[in-house]
């Protein structure tokens, strides 16, 4: 889990930042970027991908990398930016927020995924970074447990649509309480909902 941290310090970079995201699939609420800065060679045994990890251990990591971490930073672009931008500019907006939010300038990225996050940083995007590098696999954990928090915070103003459970997610109760209440002002207007035991069947969110 260290060898694009350790690769990148063989070519004279020391601030090494992972960075990855939280938030694209749902219909309601933030996506959320973390960046994460991690002492040289650190190691955890626990720490990877947050979608391999119970809520409790994603929480129990948070912390821990919270402790840890050299530095922190976090991004958060909400659903009305996302619907007048679109979800994968929204994406990079956030990554790019969550670099600034650093209390320093890194030397280098480590980005989850395929598109690089438009800052002038030397970067490297890495396919299914977050099981690979230990610094993209710590910034998952925050984006994850941080965007869970926010949705909490919004399930408490609209309780109908239980976000403490689906945190935003399409799950089919999800998707009846927006036919049953309407869409709320976090709700993704630009998403649409195809349930696929329908055919030809979408939900409209505007």
């Amino acid at each position: 889990m260290n060898n694009f941290e350790q690769r990148a310090r063989q070519r004279g970079f020391n601030l090494i930042a992972g960075i990855d995201e939280a938030g694209r699939g749902p219909l309601a609420g933030p996506v959320v970027a973390a960046a994460v800065v991690l002492p040289e060679n650190y190691h955890h045994p626990d720490i990877t991908d947050s979608k391999k990890l119970s809520p409790r251990k994603r929480e129990d990591l948070f912390k821990i990398i919270r402790e840890d971490a050299l530095y922190i930073g976090v991004g958060v672009v909400e659903a009305s930016i996302i619907d007048d931008i679109n979800i994968l500019q929204a994406t990079l907006s956030a990554m790019r927020e969550a670099v600034v939010d650093l209390d320093i300038y890194p030397d280098y990225l480590l980005v989850d995924g395929m598109q690089a996050v438009p800052i002038d940083i030397p970067q490297e995007t890495i396919i299914r970074g977050d099981g690979l590098s230990i610094s993209i696999a710590a910034a998952s954990i925050i984006a994850k447990v941080s965007r869970d928090h926010i949705m909490e915070i919004y399930h408490r103003q609209f309780p109908y649509y239980n976000f403490l459970k689906n945190k935003g997610y399409g799950t089919q109760e999800h998707r009846q309480a927006i036919k049953d209440h309407g869409p709320c002002k976090i709700h993704r207007r630009s998403f649409k909902i195809k349930d696929p035991r329908q055919e030809n069947y979408e939900l409209n969110l505007k």
